[in-house]
């Protein structure tokens, strides 16, 4: 893959994104400096700069001032910015995979023109599209035209599929389409140019994640060098770090892979394919672990969860451990990535952008493996258990008592706790431990709410704001309330020094042990982690031995057992060049056994990734390395301050 030139591409793209959202947002009146007053010649017309609106922009508009209002025009442009590109890059990896419903390239030709196929073949596109307004666009070689109306309707098509993505282009997203796409330097044009991008490049899921990275690149280095807290919206620009596939690998395989062979070792050849499971040689490791492992465990049943999971990088590497799970159990290769989906994936993050890329990683990888999935979710629908975490700040006790209903006497309470425990919910993310779960009440408010139309005006605003919104507080409930057998993250990296006060006052209250970073506070979700689960993760490595953290590692040595670990060191990820990121990566279980050792590799020496990667491969195949250690964890409780000193030799130890 050409990440430099991915790169290059997607930080270009951005800043033509803004530039063109911007320049649509200016030709309706509005700029970051005013919105000018549109001009009513009658109930019905509306003029800008003596252009009529028609009535559906005209709602876009609205609701484009209404958007500004709420959270500034820059963040307006730069979320809608964000959409379309999403959308374009969804729209270039299904056409270059064969996966559009209608089989016709959007954004290139199959005969390598210029001209677009979709384009040349609009009169045939089996789409609900105007043909009449299509051939006179043809006639009148009205092409920016064509190529605009044509993509709207391709989302609103896919939205049949996948809402999350391709919503249903009716708010202001498409009053600010970008123009001009079809330019020769246009960022549509640099995608879809294999000398640019090799298309092979769009053959792997991955790529997703890593033009999500790239893309929030040039925020990141802001936010960096202002070198002052983080606001909520900033979060994830500064904490989105794109994990490499041998480490997603590795924590999958010693996690979901190690729990599924555990319990059924008739599938131990398994382990065969994957080239980073760490086997354990202590002696009576199977006596050990006996009283911990369910031997009836289905697979139906197995919950895996990514509390913080960007773009659904580690997510899509669960799909394929479980998808041979299942193979092996012998259920039916089309129905396997349903019952993935609906059954055994979840997922949260703060970013709702991300939350739409690892949606549609998901429904991508479920087409790699069943290419008729669309019809599928055409037929059938299809239940996510991913969300883009939502607050509920600014909701006033006039809304809760709303949406509390004719009962607000009795449930008025229930539901303003409800509400209150989701206030800065994009600062907190899923370290948030929900407390009010129960939304049975909630769900049959909606119904009504849904089925219920209201006259008065500001009644509609409230009906409005809480069809909209508590969808998704449920769903994000509904998660959040959950426990999982496989806890698998990248957590965000956050020293306090770049906390908001919002933020570090959350941590001081909830997770006082560690506080000082926000990974360190990451390792203890353990509401979310099931007796005898599995947690992994990867973070920074300052957890195994700065004093700040010692009753953080105190509970991981008294309460948990370090199963494995790849002691990293410096340069584990590619991109990050120095001594400035340290890291490790490792696999908890949720009990503690006793005299149970556990597995190190220490790789802090080796200065290249692709190093750490080829010697983590020997030791899995050769466990007398040098560089392989195994340790009883109890044994750290025996050094002051209890270090994660996993390579001491007994007569240190002694010492």
């Amino acid at each position: 893959m050409n990440k430099s030139a991915l790169k290059q591409f997607a930080t270009e793209a951005r800043i033509e994104l803004l530039e063109k959202v911007e320049l649509q947002a200016r030709k309706i009146g509005i700029t970051a400096e005013s919105i000018q007053e549109a001009n009513v010649e009658s109930s019905d017309a509306v003029f800008i700069d003596g252009k009529q609106l028609s009535d559906i922009e005209r709602r876009q508009r609205n609701k484009l001032i209404a958007r500004i209002n709420e959270i500034g025009f820059e963040r307006v442009m730069e979320e809608t910015a964000y959409t379309w590109f999403n959308r374009f890059i969804a729209l270039r990896y299904m056409e270059v995979n064969d996966y559009l419903p209608t089989k016709v390239r959007v954004l290139s030709s199959d005969s390598g023109s210029a001209e677009p196929d979709m384009m040349k073949e609009a009169l045939t596109l089996n789409l609900d599209l105007d043909k009449e307004k299509v051939y006179e666009m043809k006639m009148n070689n009205e092409t920016d035209e064509l190529f605009k109306y044509l993509i709207k309707i391709h989302c609103n098509d896919l939205n049949r599929y996948m809402p999350f993505m391709f919503e249903t282009i009716e708010d202001y997203t498409e009053i600010l389409f970008p123009e001009g796409l079809l330019g020769t330097d246009s960022f549509v044009r640099k995608m879809t140019d294999t000398e640019v991008i090799p298309e092979d490049n769009w053959e792997k899921i991955e790529v997703i994640g890593w033009l999500y990275q790239y893309y929030i690149a040039d925020e990141k280095d802001r936010v960096f060098k202002a070198k002052k807290k983080y606001k909520a919206e900033e979060i994830p620009f500064a904490t989105q770090l794109f994990t490499p596939d041998w480490i997603v690998q590795y924590m999958v395989q010693n996690s979901l892979g190690r729990y599924w062979v555990e319990a059924h070792p008739e599938h131990e050849d398994l382990i065969e394919g994957w080239e980073f499971y760490i086997r354990h040689q202590q002696e009576d490791f199977q006596e050990k672990i006996a009283p911990y492992v369910n031997k009836e465990l289905n697979v139906e049943d197995i919950k895996c969860f990514d509390p913080a999971m960007g773009s659904g990088h580690i997510l899509v590497y669960m799909f394929d451990v479980l998808y041979e799970i299942y193979s092996k159990c012998g259920y039916m290769e089309r129905e396997i990535p349903r019952l993935i989906i609906e059954n055994n994936l979840y997922g949260l993050d703060i970013d709702d952008r991300a939350y739409q890329l690892a949606s549609f990683s998901i429904v991508m990888k479920a087409l790699e493996y069943n290419r008729r999935f669309l019809r599928s979710i055409e037929r059938d629908g299809l239940s996510l258990n991913l969300a883009s975490i939502q607050e509920t700040n600014g909701w006033t006790d006039d809304t809760i008592a709303y949406i509390a209903g004719e009962n607000k006497g009795t449930k008025f309470d229930s539901t303003k706790a409800f509400f209150e425990q989701y206030i800065s919910a994009k600062t907190f993310g899923s370290l948030i431990q929900v407390t009010e779960t129960d939304t049975t009440y909630l769900e049959k408010r909606l119904q009504e709410i849904n089925e219920n139309p209201v006259d008065d005006i500001f009644e509609t605003d409230k009906r409005e704001q809480a069809l909209v919104l508590l969808p998704l507080l449920i769903k994000q409930t509904e998660i959040m309330g959950n426990q999982y057998d496989i806890v698998v993250m990248n957590p965000p990296y956050m020293g306090s020094g770049s906390m908001n006060k919002e933020l570090s006052g959350f941590l001081r209250k909830n997770y006082p042990d560690s506080k000082s970073d926000l990974f360190a506070s990451f390792m203890e979700v353990d509401h979310y982690l099931m007796k005898n689960g599995f947690y992994s993760a990867i973070n920074q490595h300052s957890w195994m031995f700065l004093s700040s953290f010692e009753k953080l590692r105190k509970k991981v040595i008294n309460n948990k057992i370090i199963d494995t670990m790849l002691h990293l060191g410096p340069r584990a990820f590619e991109e990050i060049g120095g001594e400035v990121v340290q890291s490790t990566v490792f696999v908890l279980r949720n009990n503690k056994i006793k005299g149970y050792k556990g597995v190190y590799l220490r790789l802090i020496e080796d200065r290249t990734a692709s190093e750490k990667k080829e010697k983590t491969i020997q030791a899995v195949h050769n466990s007398t390395v040098s560089y392989r250690y195994s340790f009883d964890q109890n044994n750290f409780n025996e050094i002051p301050g209890s270090p994660i000193a996993y390579w001491i030799s007994l007569r240190m130890l002694n010492v």
